[in-house]
């Protein structure tokens, strides 16, 4: 695995030597794993706070679900679920926080109340968006997604997926830094599971080497409890996706992926100690 620095505002990441972990945590009533889990700022304070101690470097909070078919919501509506809970979680604990938007009102208002990085699985369709993030200095994840959330799945086609997510993603970073964005500050992940047939999503997961050849920077996984996870294992409910999710999370950090987004905090970071640690003994990790 290559090494690389994320800077994320005041924090600085060191990508290379241990595989990070991105805690979920899910402010929404329809996500497809959790929604509803967290019903007030209190219950998702906790939850946070039980992924920061069990290992995760970054907390993601959303406050839109972005699952298959999945329904927008005001940038008002998601503020107020995610800034409550941001700043809660900033009073509490200095562990590194994300903000899960598209919308660059709400981006600046989860950075104001403490958040370090933005992950924009639409990868600046906001045209404000790169303002945000540069006048914050945040980290920045930049996501390949074919559509939106409504239409992801219908049917996605592509002619080479390796090719054409590994190009969105090259000019996406050209972008950023066309906007000031510097390319220390971000993260490329290919969009495990958003208009991606199984076959493709297996593509992608094969290539995160060339990936992070194509663009230079580290690669965030997420497929945690997805639907190629109970595609891949027969198992229909998203709470039972434990094994298989460690399964791809394994394959990821060991073929390189320097980011994992998970549910499943202290069983990844278990699994990522055990390849980490593989890996520096020399074994091949089939990124490098």
């Amino acid at each position: 695995m290559n090494s690389y620095e994320w800077i994320c505002g005041t924090r600085r990441f060191r990508t290379g030597n241990k595989t990070l972990t991105m805690g979920i945590l899910n402010a929404t009533p329809d996500s497809f794993s959790d929604g509803g889990r967290h019903p007030t700022p209190e219950a998702a304070l906790a939850r946070a706070l039980e992924m920061a101690e069990e290992g995760a470097d970054v907390i993601d909070v959303g406050g839109e679900s972005t699952r298959p078919g999945a329904k927008g919501v005001s940038a008002e509506e998601e503020i107020d679920r995610v800034v409550p809970i941001i700043r809660a979680l900033r009073a509490r604990s200095d562990v590194a926080i994300s903000i899960d938007t598209m919308k660059a009102e709400t981006a600046r208002a989860a950075l104001k109340a403490g958040a370090n990085i933005v992950n924009d699985v639409s990868a600046l369709s906001d045209p404000e968006m790169p303002s945000a993030v540069v006048r914050s200095g945040a980290g920045l994840v930049l996501m390949h997604m074919r559509g939106n959330p409504r239409t992801m799945q219908d049917d996605p086609r592509y002619a080479d997926v390796i090719e054409e997510v590994g190009s969105f993603l090259s000019e996406r970073i050209s972008l950023a830094e066309s906007f000031g964005i510097p390319r220390e500050h971000v993260v490329v992940d290919p969009g495990i599971g958003f208009g991606k047939t199984l076959e493709h999503n297996l593509a992608l997961l094969r290539s995160i080497p060339e990936l992070e050849r194509r663009c230079a920077r580290p690669v965030l996984i997420g497929a945690s409890r997805k639907r190629i996870v109970g595609r891949l294992t027969g198992r229909e409910r998203p709470g039972d996706r434990l094994a298989g999710s460690l399964g791809i999370a394994a394959w990821a950090a060991a073929a390189g992926a320097h980011i994992l987004r998970v549910h499943d905090v202290i069983e990844t970071c278990d699994v990522c100690r055990i390849v980490d640690s593989l890996g520096s003994l020399g074994c091949n990790n089939g990124g490098t």
